[in-house]
């Protein structure tokens, strides 16, 4: 691993300087808030640094008094070369994962998208399943989710359901969720007791906060129509749910709440969320090195994992990732050791093709 440059180091300070300077001197509440954010970021980089330099300082220190004629000095001084140079290799490795081009989007709030693929009911069924997943992860995450539409299977499931997914670092946790996820299992309806192959695909949209996108009246066509529900009380008999059509694009964004002003809001966000994720997919289609070094495209149609009942097992293709702890997995509680796995292995990625260049 390559030595980080000692003025790399400094200049981050430096800008952490400037950053507190600055925000004791405005009185701008945008620009507040701004440097707060930054601020916040830039701290944990800034104090690793200062260990770092804190550490090689007192290595070049201890290398001079290991030189001098005082053997007593000499020998206390070899003891902190040793533990300096010992502890060195790993502050080196934390600093250059905290110096790592960050997506700009990481911690984004999304809109999560569950989709029936191939499979009839058995898909529906399984789509159910990843959202529940998803729902007890986030649970476990502290997150909030917003259920903004559902179209239920015949036997249960969803042929599809949308959700806002709200939270600190959601996005940068769930990136590498989009894709098709394919279950392997006998479904309740199979009597010979065979396995069936089914899939449902899911879709991580990013969801800042300030979202700008320019839409033109002339460029969008409002639709509405009758919600569909579980049955029961949940039945809506208004013609309230939302669907808005944005005609260059043909991308198409829906909410099924109960007031159709809401929803006429709530589908316009999803519009330009869309529109939002469209155009970052293009900055990135241009970003072909950068691309390379992640874990996957993120595109959709990629088949990601596959979750194989009969053997409890999950396994996540890109990175060759296999537990043997499916019923967990689906839970959502051991989720995590999945994100995390892939997280490394895209830190791993990068950092190669930093120290490549």
């Amino acid at each position: 691993m390559s030595t980080i440059p000692q003025s790399r180091l400094e200049q981050v300070i430096e800008r952490f300087d400037e950053v507190e300077a600055r925000m004791g001197a405005t009185t701008d509440s945008d620009e507040i808030v701004a440097l707060s954010r930054e601020h916040a970021e830039l701290k944990p980089v800034v104090e690793a640094a200062r260990s770092l330099i804190s550490m090689r300082e007192g290595l070049a220190e201890a290398e001079a008094m290991a030189k001098e004629g005082d053997p007593e000095m000499a020998e206390l001084a070899q003891e902190e070369i040793s533990d300096l140079k010992a502890r060195i290799p790993a502050a080196e490795s934390e600093m250059q994962l905290l110096l790592l081009p960050k997506d700009s989007d990481d911690k984004a709030n999304i809109v999560l998208e569950v989709r029936a693929g191939t499979g009839g009911d058995e898909a529906a069924l399984f789509a159910g399943d990843l959202f529940r997943m998803y729902s007890r992860y986030a649970q476990l995450q502290g997150w909030k989710i917003d259920l903004q539409s559902a179209s239920a299977g015949d036997v249960g499931g969803y042929k599809e359901i949308i959700a806002n997914v709200e939270g600190d670092g959601v996005y940068g946790r769930l990136k590498w969720e989009s894709g098709v996820h394919r279950v392997q299992r006998v479904p309740a309806t199979e009597t010979q007791g065979r396995v069936h192959t089914s899939a449902a695909s899911v879709a991580v949209l990013p969801a800042p906060k300030d979202v700008e996108i320019d839409i033109r009246p002339d460029d969008i066509r409002i639709d509405t129509m009758r919600a569909s529900g579980s049955g029961g009380q949940h039945v809506n008999t208004t013609d309230s749910a939302v669907r808005i059509t944005h005609l260059p694009t043909g991308i198409v964004a829906t909410s099924s709440e109960k007031s159709q002003h809401v929803n006429r809001d709530k589908a316009m966000q999803q519009l330009k969320i869309r529109l939002y994720e469209k155009e970052k997919q293009e900055r990135d289609a241009e970003r072909a090195e950068a691309r390379a070094s992640q874990v996957g495209s993120g595109d959709r149609s990629e088949k990601i994992r596959t979750y194989n009942y009969p053997e409890n097992r999950v396994t996540d293709h890109r990175i060759g990732l296999t537990l043997y702890a499916l019923d967990k997995v689906i839970a959502g509680d051991k989720l995590e050791d999945v994100v995390e796995a892939l997280m490394t292995e895209d830190q791993a990625r990068r950092l190669a093709a930093m120290e490549d260049a």
